[in-house]
């Protein structure tokens, strides 16, 4: 793993005639420490966006800094064209004045930044809590490079304290539901326990995903063999996908009280050395 320290001068700053709808507006941070490090993850990893990218638009809290800034430097003139992970994203960065096209039309895209629930120092995810797992996960695979930003709660040495989201079906989901939980153990968690999420339309209805499917929340408090959990989800009737991104993130930002800190995963060539600027 390799850390880079970046100082937290140089951020992005909206040119004076930019003037954003109040949605794109950049919050004042100042009086929340976690907002504030969730937006410099955000404005740090604009810096990383090239004229001329296809990029993949995460969603999220953290991600909507992101597009929010984007879409100031769009109108900045940068040029880049963009793919909604959902469509709550969707509606922002079309808002934020951000080109969107679907991923059909395009051959891939150059890299995809988006925020996660967790990850680890391998650059393991949990993701979805948003609800868009599915998604987002195809995005990040047609992408060269997945860059997450963070806070730097999110950054666990074990994944498994945020619950981890499956996208299923609605038909026979308590069949499928009792399939996952009957096996989690297999796979060292520490805590076994399940429960469909609740939240959408109607008085505590399920919670439907863009996709139309539902998602099973699983409470596991830590998960020793993540890829095995992976695999097994992988193999069920009816899970559509999973929130474990496994050997996806090229990099990771995550800002906290020390500065900002870019994760580069070991498997990605040309990413060695360890440089410090202090913040």
């Amino acid at each position: 793993m390799v850390f880079t320290f970046f100082p937290q001068s140089g951020r992005y700053t909206a040119p004076p005639h930019a003037i954003p709808t109040e949605s794109c507006r950049m919050a004042d941070t100042s009086q929340n420490d976690i907002e504030s490090y969730k937006q410099k993850a955000a404005l740090r990893a604009l810096d990383m966006v090239e004229d001329g990218m296809r990029i993949g638009i995460g969603t999220g809290s953290t991600a909507d800094y992101f597009t929010r800034a984007l879409g100031n430097a769009v109108r900045d003139g940068l040029r880049v064209i963009g793919v909604a992970t959902s469509r709550r994203t969707d509606a922002l960065a079309r808002e934020c004045g951000i080109p969107l096209v679907e991923l059909d039309a395009i051959d891939g895209l150059d890299m995809t930044i988006d925020g996660a629930d967790e990850l680890d120092p391998a650059l393991r995810l949990i993701k979805g809590g948003g609800g868009a797992l599915l998604r987002e996960k195809i995005v990040a695979a047609a992408s060269r490079r997945l860059l997450i930003i963070a806070d730097d709660s999110k950054y666990v040495e074990t994944l498994g304290r945020f619950a981890l989201p499956v996208e299923i079906t609605p038909f026979a989901w308590r069949t499928t539901a009792r399939r996952i939980r009957d096996n989690l153990s297999q796979f060292d968690v520490g805590n076994v326990a399940v429960a469909l999420r609740r939240g959408g339309a109607g008085d505590n209805a399920p919670f439907v995903t863009d996709g139309g499917h539902n998602i099973i929340d699983c409470d596991l408090q830590s998960i020793g063999d993540p890829e095995g959990l992976a695999g097994y989800l992988n193999q069920i009737p009816g899970v559509m996908e999973h929130g474990l991104f496994i050997g996806m993130a090229s990099e990771a930002i995550i800002a906290g009280p020390d500065g900002v800190t870019l994760l580069q995963a070991p498997r990605f060539p040309g990413q060695t050395g360890v440089e410090s600027s202090g913040g």
